[in-house]
């Protein structure tokens, strides 16, 4: 098992036995932190997919960047997580919600189109979805990770439209 697996797995845990937080925010805290762990989870899983099938030395540095940033912000929101006591998923679970998040093959189009164009719709979707907790947590934590995680967000918006319009 890998070291980011092993962090997640044991984060989960560990946060488990936090169940007493039962309030509708800290619920909702704890959903919002799955939610955004199983789509970072996809996003690395898609990338490193991409970084093996794809032949542009382009792709390849895009899944590299992707991969390493959204390791780094699964890895905070673990620490968050464990910081608060939240209730997470158990890894199992979070991975599943990935594998559903996963981008599928389009018809017509090759790997790296079809990579492309999913990255610059799940980026965009993770920076609104990032941007409106940021807006309306007062959890300082939160507030933190999305300051830290939303430019790195940005960036690979912009290298996903780049790529898409290579493509």
């Amino acid at each position: 098992m890998n070291r980011m697996a092993t962090r997640i797995r044991n984060a989960s845990f560990a946060t488990l036995l936090g169940l007493f937080a039962s309030s509708a925010f800290a619920q909702s805290l704890a959903e919002f932190i799955d939610e955004v762990s199983a789509k970072g989870m996809a996003d690395i899983e898609a990338s490193r997919l991409a970084h093996q099938k794809s032949e542009s030395r382009e792709v390849k540095d895009y899944t590299i960047v992707v991969i390493n940033d959204r390791t780094t912000a699964n890895q905070h929101l673990a620490k968050i997580a464990r910081q608060l006591d939240l209730p997470v998923a158990p890894r199992e679970e979070v991975v599943e919600k990935a594998k559903a998040l996963m981008p599928q093959a389009m018809d017509g189009v090759t790997f790296d189109e079809a990579y492309a164009a999913s990255q610059v719709k799940t980026t965009q979707e993770a920076i609104d979805q990032l941007q409106q907790e940021a807006q309306t947590t007062d959890v300082p934590q939160i507030k933190a990770f999305a300051e830290e995680t939303l430019p790195k967000l940005q960036n690979h918006l912009q290298m996903a439209k780049a790529l898409q319009a290579k493509s």
